[in-house]
């Protein structure tokens, strides 16, 4: 096999958004990067995508410099036993896994440099919010891992207690923020507008609310008072949908969703 700079272990959604992001953000070719996969409705998709794809997550591991781990949790186990031979302190070792820890990917591979992160799949547009936390790692290499993903978007490093948290907010996150879209631009049709121009109008009005605060840092509260005016139809809105109950449902939401993963975390754990 040839030498890649990168292997991307699983080819789903994560890690296909993560290559697609790698090349665009023009850090990485094609050729540079290897993803593995085993479904072969997948290896066909990712081979007319441009792709180099292997089923060994052993031989593709031990012919890169960097190593993502990007399969589900329940298949780390499996994964981890491809690899282990197949791993050294060479090699820079990423995890997006779910619930897998610092300590439980050095009790496999020893004291290997290693990464947690914690992306979305806005990574493929280069528009991703990458939380990480290290281990094992000089400064001079956490600064690099750090500019390759904010290349890929923005970046925030975190301890590890909160990777937990900034996997519901971050991750799954993009799926709360394009439900409130898709029921907005479902508003805007009852309204009048046909479907492409309601979710035209919906993503670019939520586009511009996220750089508002990204750039100018200021609070969403007080960019809202700037459009409510007293007894007008914005606060009329609003306070209806508080009263539906909006703030409530959307932090219930994440909680619920954050004490799944702990249950989930806490399963694996025995």
């Amino acid at each position: 096999m040839k030498k890649f700079k990168i292997a991307i272990l699983g080819g789903g959604n994560i890690g296909t958004s993560l290559a697609r992001g790698l090349i665009r953000s023009g850090q990485f070719t094609a050729d540079e990067i290897i993803l593995t996969e085993k479904r072969e409705s997948r290896i066909s998709f990712l081979k007319k995508n441009g792709f180099n794809v292997s089923e060994d997550n052993h031989e593709s591991a031990a012919n890169s410099e960097t190593v993502v781990m990007a399969v589900k949790p329940q298949q780390f186990e499996t994964l981890h036993n491809e690899l282990k031979a197949g791993v050294n302190s060479g090699h820079l070792l990423i995890s997006t896994i779910t619930g897998i820890t610092h300590k439980d990917i050095e009790t496999v591979f020893g004291p290997v440099p290693n990464v947690r992160i914690m992306p979305n799949t806005a990574a493929e547009i280069c528009e991703s919010m990458t939380c990480l936390s290290f281990r094992n790692m000089d400064q001079e290499k956490e600064k690099w891992v750090i500019s390759i993903f904010e290349k890929l978007g923005r970046t925030i490093v975190i301890p590890e207690e909160l990777m937990d948290a900034a996997t519901v907010v971050g991750a799954c996150g993009i799926a709360f923020a394009l439900r409130f879209m898709r029921a907005m631009s479902q508003g805007g049709i009852e309204i009048g507008f046909n479907a492409e121009m309601s979710q035209q109008i919906v993503a670019q009005t939520v586009l511009g609310a996220a750089r508002l605060i990204l750039e100018t840092t200021s609070h969403p509260e007080s960019e809202i008072d700037k459009v409510t005016t007293p007894q007008g139809i914005t606060i009329s809105g609003l306070n209806e949908m508080e009263h539906q109950g909006l703030s409530s449902a959307v932090i219930r939401g994440l909680t619920t969703s954050f004490n799944k993963m702990e249950n989930l975390s806490s399963k694996s754990r025995k």
